[in-house]
């Protein structure tokens, strides 16, 4: 109860020397790392219905093919991932941009708490059987560049909101790799190839344990694949993905 008081003390003396604002606007808000109601409204949360393997949304129900876990977007029938569930909390648009974006690109670390507790909502059901949350690795060579790995400050906040361990080492990027946007399913596939790999000792932590793998946006899933195939390899029982935010198909927003 009284480290309880003191840290509300803390809070109320840091909001009367720095009041509080709209983490992507000047708007005052309540509390630190909040949205003002206008920022929150333009955030698209992703919900029912949506593929039950990658997450990607469907435009409307009855999309995709009926499985035993429910529906199926066409590329999961065609080529199931190697993970098992992916969930992501936000439609990757203009109003996750705002959030992501600053977060990604211009050191603006201190999203990485909102977009966790957002996450937290998204995939509780994932973390609730999760033994460890491991980050998307970033080569050495681009982390130098970002100064920080987005993934891994979210799987650190996630693993505080929820209890469950993060391991941001045990996954390692072998090589680098060129964007992915322009390119097919299959030329994906090849410039992942081989560009994932296990730490030393990493295969004891893995061993019959349910891993979330945790990114800031899934796109079309191939990094998170490449991802899950070399942590099951390395005898992980089952990867599942959590992201801030997740790419619709094109392909099926007209349909």
């Amino acid at each position: 109860m009284v480290a309880g008081a003191l840290r509300r003390l803390g809070l109320g003396a840091l909001d009367a020397l720095l009041p509080p604002h709209c983490l992507t606007c000047d708007a005052p808000v309540d509390a630190q790392g909040g949205l003002c109601a206008t920022c929150f409204g333009k955030l698209a949360f992703v919900s029912a219905p949506y593929c039950a393997r990658c997450g990607v949304p469907f435009p409307h129900a009855g999309m995709g093919t009926p499985m035993a876990d429910g529906a199926w977007c066409d590329a999961c029938v065609e080529a199931p991932p190697a993970f098992t569930a992916a969930r992501a909390a936000l439609r990757y648009d203009a109003g996750a941009k705002a959030l992501i974006l600053p977060f990604k690109h211009r050191d603006a670390v201190e999203m990485a708490r909102p977009l966790a507790r957002h996450m937290a909502r998204a995939g509780r059901e994932l973390l609730a059987e999760a033994d460890m949350l491991l980050p998307v690795p970033l080569h050495r060579w681009r982390l130098f560049a970002r100064r920080h790995n987005q993934a891994a400050l979210l799987a650190a906040a996630l693993s505080r909101l929820s209890g469950v361990p993060h391991r941001p080492l045990l996954l390692r990027r072998l090589r680098r790799t060129r964007p992915l946007g322009e390119m097919g399913a299959r030329d994906r596939a090849m410039e992942l190839e081989g560009a994932f790999g296990l730490a030393p000792g990493a295969a004891r932590l893995l061993a019959g344990r349910r891993v979330v793998l945790v990114d800031d946006v899934l796109t079309s899933g191939a990094t998170a694949d490449a991802c899950a195939r070399a942590l099951l390899a390395g005898g992980a029982a089952r990867v599942d993905v959590l992201a801030a935010a997740r790419v619709p198909d094109p392909r099926m927003e007209g349909a």
